[in-house]
């Protein structure tokens, strides 16, 4: 008498899906591995939030960066790294190479001074500039949110256009920030590069919106916070300059 063949089916079945659960919870631990900084190590916490500024804007907003003025720093520091090496290898004995040794370290430290230049009075408190844009940028989900509840309210004739700054297809950005010494509040600036004058945006949060007291980094929000200060800026609501009397009635507040 023939045995029937078993069912091995539906076993099959559960033993790709547990698999699958298990691939799934093992992506949500990746996604959920936060960031832990020491929030004592002011200089840490800023380049956290630095890295984070920067990639808000660049992976999630999507902005070309410009490496301009990176690639100059670059081949200045690779010029005097190229004077420093003829100073240490050079064939020419001692004392015949002093004429030679007093020239590479004359352009070594004019370099260096160039470097310090740039970084003081070119970089300040820049963390990287942008391209301008190839078109103006599409107006934000909360412009058109605005613009179809006006629709709703009978407006009549055409609605108006959603509000952008068409000169971001023209000038590039600036993204500067600060975050003093000693103090828990870290400031975004948004302006255009090379503009006298530039309108801007600004934002400022305490680190403790974004660090738990272990120094667990939340991310997420933080990104989310950037790109609202970054939809502000591309829908032309730009801040005003705070006067000496604005500093005044705040103090008095």
């Amino acid at each position: 008498m023939a045995r029937k063949k078993k069912n091995t089916e539906p076993k099959e079945e559960e033993v790709v899906e547990e698999e699958e659960e298990e691939i799934e919870e093992d992506d949500d631990e990746e996604e959920m591995e936060l960031l832990q900084v020491e929030v004592g190590d002011i200089v840490k916490l800023k380049q956290v939030l630095d890295e984070t500024v920067a990639g808000a804007l660049l992976d999630n907003v999507h902005l070309p960066e410009d490496h301009a003025l990176d690639n100059i720093k670059l081949g200045i520091m690779t010029l005097a790294c190229a004077f420093a090496v003829v100073a240490q290898f050079s064939p020419v004995p001692f004392p015949e190479c002093r004429p030679l040794l007093g020239l590479c370290c004359c352009a070594y430290f004019l370099l260096s001074g160039v470097m310090q230049c740039i970084t003081t009075f070119l970089d300040k408190d820049c963390i990287m500039t942008t391209k301008p844009l190839e078109e103006a940028p599409a107006a934000s989900k909360k412009d058109k949110k605005s613009k179809s509840d006006g629709d709703e309210e009978g407006n009549v004739g055409p609605p108006p256009a959603p509000k952008t700054n068409m000169d971001m297809a023209k000038y590039g950005l600036r993204i500067r920030t600060n975050l003093p010494r000693f103090s828990e509040f870290f400031t975004l600036i948004i302006e255009f590069q090379g503009v006298p004058d530039t309108p801007f945006v600004t934002q400022t949060w305490s680190v403790g919106q974004f660090f738990d007291a272990e120094g667990m980094f939340d991310e997420i929000g933080m990104m989310e916070e950037v790109e609202a200060v970054y939809e502000r800026f591309a829908g032309g609501k730009f801040d005003k300059e705070e006067t000496e009397a604005d500093r005044l009635a705040k103090k008095q507040q």
